[in-house]
């Protein structure tokens, strides 16, 4: 396992991360991301029969990068505000070797979404699984894999989950 000093920074990775999505910080969302890191969105189905097809692929932290982009500059979209709850990570597994700390963990989420002339809705449900690697200024995502839990989603994700 992880001693409490690793366990507080991966808690603080959590919450520092839906801070940024919720306050719509996007300049900051990639620096999550180590620079061969990967955020994907795959339904709950596909996840469980091991289908690779996700909504949103993205392969390395340029991808990433460029989403920002996409979302301030070229997305056009009713405004909306989104806050995630998060909850306790759970650590699956714990690698170590000679490429440094590996850390595997699992968490719930919620995303509730309030677009500005309505009332608030939950927007996706379901759970984030990570891989956290230990870099210099702290830990990092190798790779976030958000996987939702209803087959109905909204016509658009713009924001991140």
């Amino acid at each position: 396992m992880v001693d409490f000093k690793t366990y507080f920074e991966l808690l603080n990775l959590y919450s520092d991360y839906a801070m940024a999505c919720d306050s719509a910080d996007w300049e900051n969302w990639p620096e999550f991301f180590v620079e061969e890191g990967t955020y994907r969105l795959q339904p709950r189905e596909n996840y469980q029969e091991g289908l690779p097809l996700c909504l949103l692929a993205l392969e390395s932290k340029a991808m990433i990068k460029d989403r920002v982009y996409g979302v301030k500059e070229t997305m056009y979209h009713d405004p909306y505000y989104q806050r995630h709850i998060v909850g306790t990570p759970r650590i699956i597994s714990v690698q170590r070797d000679h490429q440094g700390e590996r850390i595997l963990s699992e968490a719930n989420y919620t995303v509730i979404r309030t677009k500005l002339d309505g009332e608030s809705t939950v927007f996706s449900a379901g759970f984030y699984r990570d891989v956290i690697v230990r870099k210099p200024e702290g830990l990092k995502l190798l790779s976030r894999l958000c996987v939702y839990d209803s087959e109905m989603i909204a016509n658009s994700i713009i924001y991140p989950i």
